[in-house]
Order: structure tokens, then sequence, then C-alpha cells
């Protein structure tokens, strides 16, 4: 996941849905905002409230995340300087075969859901479309950024990064974890950790309530997102490669080993389960 969540274009809610866990993530993060964890809180019963928020869970995704984004980011930042076609060729295929995956998950197809794919879909390519911005450095804007950021990464096919380079911080971030820059990393991480904690409320309700519908929407938005790391580019226009060319068989490879991991992984979670 946090691999996933240092490009621009690929989702860590993508990762959480193939590998099995993204339900209980949801839930985990949701029970941070109900009454049984902070009453264990206030009444000085820690381990309860950490039983209350599954905390083993939490901690071990967290520091996964956490290391990958710290010991990944300047390999990530080379890579996709020096050989974009390479990333983002595996990403696209990764994320493709992820949307398969993850309807897969829809129990009962209705006339409904292929609307709300759809929908999904065109939400997802508007936004992936839209023009980044330059924004200030201040403490409330990195709070607000990294609030924002942090629903796009637990929804797959919303890129968190991706929505930072909309708001004019991906830069600014990704040199702040490179330089170790505690505070504006302290600001980014607040709003992160508030925001996550609100969105889910609302994400957990729709997924308990509405499963079918919000999984036929958030494939949606997977497909949505492939126009944002489709691998053949001309400045920031999508173009097609020639057929002839070195550069398309370098990206058909790579997009066939996104896929291979894929199918690996949600086999791996299938027997998991």
């Amino acid at each position: 996941m946090g691999a996933a969540d240092i490009v621009p274009g690929v989702s860590g809610g993508t990762m959480a849905f193939i590998l099995g866990i993204y339900e209980e993530l949801i839930d985990s993060i949701h029970a941070v905002g109900r009454k049984t964890f902070w009453s264990s809180l206030v009444r000085g019963k820690v381990f309860a409230a950490y039983r209350a928020v599954n905390g083993n869970f939490l901690v071990a995704v967290g520091a996964g995340i956490a290391l990958a984004i710290l010991t990944l980011s300047h390999g990530l930042e080379f890579m996709l300087h020096e050989y974009p076609l390479v990333i983002w060729s595996f990403f696209f295929g990764l994320v493709l075969a992820s949307a398969v995956v993850v309807a897969k998950r829809i129990t009962t197809w209705k006339t409904s859901l292929p609307i709300a794919i759809i929908i999904g879909a065109l939400v997802g390519y508007s936004i992936v479309g839209l023009v980044p911005v330059q924004t200030p450095d201040t403490p409330w804007f990195l709070v607000f950024s990294g609030a924002i950021a942090i629903c796009a990464m637990i929804l797959p096919g919303i890129s968190g990064s991706f929505l930072l380079v909309l708001l004019g911080k991906y830069g600014f971030v990704l040199r702040a974890v490179n330089k170790r820059d505690v505070v504006s990393i302290g600001y980014v991480g607040l709003g992160a950790a508030v925001g996550i904690v609100i969105f889910s409320q609302f994400l957990s309700w729709l997924l308990h309530r509405y499963y079918d519908l919000t999984i036929a929407f958030l494939t949606g938005l997977m497909v949505g997102s492939l126009r944002k790391i489709w691998p053949w580019k001309m400045g920031e226009l999508n173009i097609c490669p020639r057929i002839d060319s070195q550069e398309l068989l370098i990206g058909l490879g790579c997009m066939i080993a996104g896929l291979i991991i894929v199918i690996a992984l949600d086999k791996l979670a299938s027997k998991k389960s």
C-alpha cells in the first residue's frame, strides 16, 4: 500500500482490495471514531481501547506503509524520472487487473450496478484529468492537503498522491520525506489522521449498507483512473505507441508483470481467507 501511495495515479486502497484486507482496514479505522474506543481511552483502559480498534492490524499496516514510504520514495522518484515507461506500464497492468479482481467481490449483479460502474469511471476519468494548481506551503494548507489526500488513498482508483499533485503539494511532500522534514510531515500527517477517521465513518456505512453498489462504483473509479497512468504520452497527452516499436514490447511486458502479480496476490488472499 505504501509503495502504491507514493506513485501519482495509483491508490493504496487498490492494493488493500487485492490483498483482501480492505473491509477490515475500513472497519478498524472506523472504530477510532466510535464511543467504545474513546470511553476506554478516557477511563485509562489503554489496552481495551487498543483492542477496540483492532490495534495489532492497524499498527502492522501503518508500519508497512511508513516503511515503504521512507525506504522506497528515493527509488520510485528516480524510476519515475528515468524509466517512466516501465513504472507506468507496470502499474497500468496492476490497476487493470485489480479492477477485475474488485468487480469479482460483487455478490449479486443488478441493473443498477453497471450504471454505478459507468458513473464511477466517469468520475475517476474526470478527476485524473484535472490540472494541477499552485498553492501555499502554510501549515493550514498542509493539514488540509493531508486530509484530502488520505481520503483518496483508501479509495481504490483515486490516488492520494495524484490529489497532492492537483493541490500542488506532491513535490513538496516528497522532498519533505526525503529530507526528513518532520515539521512539514507532521502537519500533513495531522490532516491525514483527522481526514481518514472522518471519511472512514462514511465509507464503512456505505460498505455495510450498500456493499455491491459501493464496490461497483469503486470498480468504475479504478477503470476511470487508467487515463492517468497510460504509459505512452506526449507531454500530458495520451498517445498510441507504434506497433513495431521496442517501447510497445517493454510496456506490454511490464503490464503483464503487473497482471501476474495481481492474480498471484488475489489467489494468495483467497487461500488465506
